[in-house]
């Protein structure tokens, strides 16, 4: 059995790793498989390193990276929930970095992952609407373009409260109305409450609104 070598001094983990080939460094880790049924132990210590680089070393560059190569393990054990789980935390830090088009990407395939599932498809909204934020983020018109996608490949998607939300936040970003966009979000607010993902992201767009003094309140 191959071995995955510690992490620094930092990671004072004593078992034996399952490695990547050995063209992987801590930074970019490999996507290469290795032997099917070691998959799982390999993801869940790519998760453990993850965590280390996301809550103690402070370096969410490192962290996306080991989540992406947590999500592929687990994608090698046809685990799907356990992927997109890796991969909605690589989505959540691309955004925050500003990585808009892989933040979008990631949302994307979670979603189209779980809308056919029965016990999953509601999730699937949620994932469309950040999506549509990061969209937001860049373009408004990207915005537009991408819900039009989106109510076609996921109809539920219409009648969401996410959606009446977007639709009421793009009027007002092109009537350049803060006022409107802040009304828009507290009605929100109030039903849904916004956590600091969101409230990060919306910021970020009613800044792009002329005289906008960067607050939701």
């Amino acid at each position: 059995m191959l071995s995955v070598r510690p992490l620094g001094s930092t990671c004072s983990c004593r078992t034996n790793w399952t490695q990547p080939p050995a063209s992987s460094t801590p930074a970019t880790p490999s996507r290469r498989p290795t032997h099917r049924g070691r998959f799982t132990i390999a993801a869940k210590h790519h998760i453990t390193i993850a965590e280390i680089y996301e809550a103690e070393l402070v370096d969410i560059e490192k962290a996306i990276a080991h989540y992406e190569q947590a999500a592929d393990y687990y994608k090698g054990e046809e685990s799907n929930s356990s992927a997109n789980k890796c991969l909605l935390k690589v989505g959540h830090y691309s955004a925050q970095l500003e990585q808009y088009p892989k933040a979008i990407e990631i949302y994307e395939q979670v979603a189209m992952n779980t809308m056919d599932n029965p016990l999953l498809k509601y999730n699937a909204k949620e994932y469309f609407f950040k999506a549509s934020l990061c969209h937001f983020i860049v373009d408004e018109l990207n915005a537009k373009l991408a819900i039009e996608k989106y109510e076609e490949m996921f109809p539920a998607y219409s009648d969401s409260r996410e959606l009446k939300l977007l639709k009421k936040l793009l009027d007002a970003h092109e009537e350049q109305n803060s006022e409107a966009f802040t009304e828009a979000v507290k009605e929100y607010d109030s039903v849904s409450r916004l956590d600091q993902w969101l409230t990060t992201m919306l910021l970020r767009i009613k800044k792009t609104i002329q005289g906008d003094a960067g607050d939701l309140k």
